[in-house]
């Protein structure tokens, strides 16, 4: 079943309204992150994209990630809970739920305004070149495990 479609307002909207479900108290259903950690892993990506964050996995781990791992990180299935977290996604500080929560709002509105052919154009660090479908698949299943983690 193909993922709602991260470059139309409407998925933009819809997860901002799960996103507003959410509080600085919200439990998680399993993991160990708290709100603000998961809002803040959640931008990860978008980081990424973006060129704020620039932090690559070592070569060995990247060539383990397109050989083995990216087919079900872009496919349309929905991720496992409890899956290891790559080190640079990893979040153990303490973070304002309020600034995450507005940070990762905008992450989200600025990739859809980038649209599916700009997005194509920029590789992922961790991935190399996906298409406009695979990187919606990526980042839309990211963030869905997420909030479905906390019940939203």
């Amino acid at each position: 079943m193909a993922y709602p479609s991260i470059y139309l307002n409407s998925t933009t909207e819809e997860l901002f309204r799960r996103i507003d479900q959410l509080n600085s108290e919200s439990p998680a259903l399993w993991g160990k992150m708290t709100v603000g950690q998961m809002l803040s892993h959640c931008a990860v990506p978008y980081e990424q994209i973006l060129g704020t964050n620039t932090d690559q996995p070592p070569l060995l781990m990247r060539l383990i990630l397109t050989l083995f791992l990216k087919k079900s990180m872009i496919n349309e299935v929905p991720y496992k809970r409890n899956l290891p977290t790559a080190p640079s996604f990893i979040r153990t500080d303490k973070y304002d739920f309020f600034i995450e929560k507005e940070r990762l709002k905008n992450y989200i509105k600025t990739i859809q305004e980038m649209g599916a052919e700009k997005l194509a154009e920029t590789p992922s660090l961790s991935l190399g070149s996906l298409s406009a479908t695979e990187w919606n698949n990526l980042l839309y299943k990211h963030i869905d495990h997420h909030l479905a983690q906390f019940g939203v």
